[in-house]
């Protein structure tokens, strides 16, 4: 398989995880039951920066896949993502993946999984 189309579905996958978060924020916030305003906005700032997060960096591994994905930029590119993601997978591993609703589960693997992707899409002919 032709290592940009790897690149193009992980960057696919991350932009609409980020997308997926953005449109879930409020139900999210919900979910919370009744908590104080202050708390309201603070976990609506972070659900949105991280939607624009992931949502950044599927954009970002898209254009240097599509521009020049074997230049040092690029490269510098996917593995920032693949370490930003990674860690992100991380703080979920120990957060929301411990949480019984299953999207908060699904967290550290597509973060992962799509991290492996545009890793090895850099790597692949």
């Amino acid at each position: 398989m032709n290592g940009a189309i790897v690149s193009y579905v992980g960057a696919l996958l991350v932009f609409s995880w980020g997308v997926a978060h953005l449109f879930a924020t409020t139900s999210v916030v919900r979910g919370f039951g009744e908590i104080s305003p202050d708390n309201k906005r603070i976990i609506t700032m972070e659900w949105i920066i991280e939607g624009i997060v992931l949502i950044f960096i599927g954009v970002l591994v898209g254009l240097v896949t599509y521009l020049d994905r074997s230049n040092s930029v690029a490269r510098a590119v996917y593995w920032m993502s693949f370490g930003v993601l990674n860690i992100l997978s991380v703080v979920s591993l120990f957060t929301g993946a411990r949480n019984s609703f299953m999207a908060f589960r699904l967290c550290p693997y597509i973060f992962t999984g799509t991290s492996i992707m545009i890793l090895i899409g850099s790597y692949v002919g």
